[in-house]
């Protein structure tokens, strides 16, 4: 009987044995793949042979079942590498790809990792795990694609490495477009999110969950365990656009971004982590909408301001579309500790759109501590719809007594993390943390818990700081040496094409424009290092009869260096575009240069904030390089005077030669700080052989408006025919020097302390040519005549 027993148990161990085996099968070309995935019953498991499997695309699909998953794995997990132009469609139901490494490559298709087959065949219950993407990129970086597409149900995206997309789109979305997508359950989880720089504009998300359309629809796609590490590709890291997700236990390193509620209700956002480490633009979370839970998150360091700032509360839009921003109501902010980060935001973006302040939202039993007493909180609008309770501060910063408690928190150091002690009982509070969507500002049931995102009692370090992330095999990624070639591209006149061909341009590209009228249906943004150049007709204009008016021609974004060479740029559309080059976007802290030669600009006659050049607050330019252009006909000149709260420059050298304002409205040019006892070194402001003709023509206008600059320099430069104005200039800072100048029908220059001015006239110029400032030979404006230096315009030789 024994030996009966025995005999059975090993033919049934043979037979599972064999069946094992025989479910289990190695393919070394594609042919041999889709013919085993064809026949793929539950439990198969399908083995790819190591090495390069370039240019493939591999459909991972089939009916598996819970216990007996189809798999498709690499026959080493990091040795299957995926190149070229390769992807892969995971659809069915139970599958399971796993150890594969997309990287070397040049992909065109839409998604790398798609969970559907087409329009009717999604993913239900299946797995991509263990897998790394990086630095798959196509040529053209305008390319617009996504690393991993999430459709169907219960679909789970673990444990995997994306590093380095540097493309246009986000690197995972999930989609609820369909009823088969919506409350889908999809987790996004244990994965490790590289680096990823920054687009440049709207669509360099890291995940997407929603799109506006689709943003009252319930997802409840849980994102945890994660890590994000330099995910700099816009301001939303992870872009929250549906209802019901939970986004929480994430570490975020040094990212220049922020979680964003943008669209959707009832977020639950929790036990995150941000370590900015002081990186300019480093955010936290940025809520929108209502119905949403932001707790227990621990941030340090977080440099950003603005949108980016470590707490931002929008207000909202009256009968707000659905991809605009809706009133943020009935959220809970409780238990989040914040350590050396900036100022936070309450009603945040407020204008003539943005109205509607956040109401029933409660902002309790949080702890800010700082070392450098920076302004805790900002507030844009009425904040009577925000209760604030038990909200702790540490800092020598002054607080509103109704709003905040100043207290010493006495701090100990867990594994380097810093962490209120337990001699800190005041931190114990008796307000009641509300865990439901919902918030009832008047509930008083008593349930002690602590201020913060710390237990005091069960010290210990945030889960997110503990969990592993990415594939077990742990790959070795290095970013690609990347060449740019300078080429020169070709430009047609035309409607936006001169936006095609920037999506085209690397970072030492010329685009030469021909002769003709280049007309702007979307505003640009220049990255690298871009030179545009042009002839004596090539005129830039904005669109007329447009759907959303532009706000400007050209950005120049952190970085980058524009350089513009025999433009017009023509502001008399009709609806008047503001600008016609813009500094980075607001608290951008990344440097850049712009270089303008023999252009002109004209006819920028918006008067509401307009202006030819603006720089936003909180932004920095290395140069500013202006020759041998014109201004004319306009309402503002350069507009370098944003810096309200930060007490810095709006950038550090301004260079003016040769060059003419006529017809200005208000100022030429406006480059002032605020704190005029700032250390700052930077800022100085020279001007050479130029002309100013009838600007600011007021009795209190001024050409050119200068504060607590170090460095002013003028010379060889004529201001005339400002009838009206009393001071055109008022020199005072020690290093300014106004020298061999001519003034005339312009008022006096005025110099005072340790500022200094020479050779100094104030007659009639005598022109020539009064309409190109060409000097009679009589004129004092010629070296012969004032035995000092040309004043005005030099001849410019072809």
């Amino acid at each position: 009987m024994i030996l009966k027993k025995t005999l059975f148990s090993l033919l049934l161990i043979f037979q599972l044995s064999s069946y094992a085996q025989s479910n289990s099968i190695e393919v070394a070309n594609i042919a041999e793949y889709k013919t085993a995935i064809k026949n793929a019953v539950p439990g198969s498991k399908i083995i790819l042979k190591n090495g390069i499997w370039k240019d493939v695309k591999l459909q991972a699909y089939g009916k598996g079942e819970k216990d007996k998953p189809i798999t498709v794995q690499a026959e080493t997990a990091g040795k299957v590498i995926l190149s070229g132009n390769s992807s892969i469609e995971i659809y069915g139901t139970y599958i399971i790809v796993s150890g594969f490494w997309f990287k070397d490559g040049n992909p065109t298709e839409k998604s790398i990792v798609d969970f559907r087959k087409s329009a009717t065949e999604f993913a239900t219950n299946c797995r991509f795990t263990h897998n790394t993407i990086s630095y798959y990129n196509p040529e053209d970086p305008s390319v617009n694609s996504h690393w991993v597409d999430l459709w169907g149900k219960n679909n789970r995206v673990d444990h995997n490495n994306f590093t380095g997309k540097t493309n246009d789109g986000t690197t995972v979305v999930v989609w609820l477009k369909g009823d088969e997508h919506i409350e889908n359950n999809h987790s996004i989880d244990h994965n490790f999110f590289g680096p990823r720089p920054d687009l440049g504009k709207n669509g360099g998300e890291t995940i997407r969950i929603g799109t506006s359309e689709n943003s009252m629809k319930s997802s409840k796609t849980l994102v945890e365990n994660n890590t994000f590490k330099n995910c700099d590709g816009e301001i939303e890291i992870i872009s929250n656009k549906s209802g019901d997700n939970i986004i929480r236990d994430n570490l975020f390193i040094e990212s220049k971004g922020a979680i964003t509620l943008r669209h959707g209700d009832n977020a639950l956002v929790e036990n995150n982590v941000f370590i900015g480490n002081n990186v300019p633009n480093t955010g936290g979370i940025r809520i929108i909408n209502e119905g949403h839970i932001v707790r227990n998150n621990l941030m340090i360091g977080l440099a950003g301001s603005g949108f980016r700032g470590p707490l931002v509360i929008m207000n909202g839009v009256p009968n707000s579309p659905l991809n605009r921003y809706r009133q943020v109501k009935n959220v809970s902010i409780q238990n989040n500790t914040l350590i050396n980060c900036g100022t936070i935001e309450f009603a945040e973006g407020k204008d003539d759109e943005r109205s509607l302040p956040p109401i029933n939202t409660l902002f309790a039993n949080n702890l800010i501590t700082n070392t450098n007493g920076i302004k805790i909180l900002n507030s844009s609008d009425d904040i009577s719809g925000i209760t604030l309770k038990n909200n702790i501060v540490d800092s020598s910063a002054d607080v509103d007594v109704t709003q905040f408690t100043k207290q010493t928190i006495d701090w100990t150091l867990l594994q380097s993390l810093p962490m209120p002690s337990s001699k800190n009982q005041f931190l114990i509070s008796n307000f009641k943390n509300d865990k439901s969507p919902k918030v009832d500002i008047t509930d008083s049931e008593k349930k002690p818990f602590v201020v913060g995102a710390f237990n005091l009692d069960n010290a210990k370090l945030p889960k997110a700081l503990l969990v592993k992330t990415g594939p077990y095999w742990n790959p070795v990624i290095e970013a690609p040496v990347v060449v740019a070639k300078a080429e020169t591209i070709i430009v047609e006149p035309g409607v936006e094409t001169l936006g095609k061909a920037l999506k085209k341009a690397n970072d030492l590209t010329t685009l030469q424009l021909k002769d003709g009228e280049y007309f702007f249906d979307k505003t640009q943004k220049i990255n690298g290092n871009i030179t545009i150049k042009g002839t004596k007709g090539t005129v830039l204009r904005v669109s007329n009869n447009l759907e959303k008016e532009l706000t400007y021609f050209l950005r120049v974004e952190e970085n980058a260096t524009l350089n513009l060479q025999n433009i017009t740029f023509d502001g008399s559309n009709d609806t008047q575009v503001k600008y016609a080059i813009v500094s980075p976007d607001k608290e951008q802290g990344g440097t850049y240069k712009l270089f303008i030669d023999g252009c002109t600009f004209k006819n920028f006659t918006n008067k509401d904030g307009g202006s030819i050049y603006k720089a936003y607050n909180g932004t920095l330019a290395d140069t500013i390089s202006i020759k041998n252009s014109s201004f004319l006909d306009s309402y503002r000149g350069l507009n370098l005077s944003y810096e309200k709260e930060n007490f810095k420059y709006n950038a550090k050298t301004i260079i003016i030669h040769n060059s003419v304002f006529k017809n200005i409205e208000e100022f030429a040019i406006n480059y002032t700080k605020v704190d005029p006892l700032s250390l700052e070194p930077h800022g100085s402001l020279l001007i050479t052989n130029s002309v100013f003709s009838r600007v600011s023509n007021s009795e209190k206008g001024y050409v050119i408006k200068v504060k607590s600059i170090p460095s002013v320099i003028i010379k060889n430069t004529v201001f005339e025919n400002s009838f009206n104005i009393v001071n055109p200039v008022k020199l005072s800072d020690n290093g300014s020097i106004i020298d061999n100048c001519l003034v005339y029908a312009c008022g006096r220059i005025i110099v005072n302390k340790n500022a200094k001015q020479s050779n100094m006239l104030y007659q009639n110029p005598k022109w020539d040519d009064k309409d190109n400032f060409i000097p009679s030979k009589k004129s004092d404006l010629l070296k012969e005549n004032n035995k000092v230096a040309l004043i005005g315009l030099i001849p410019v030789t072809e």
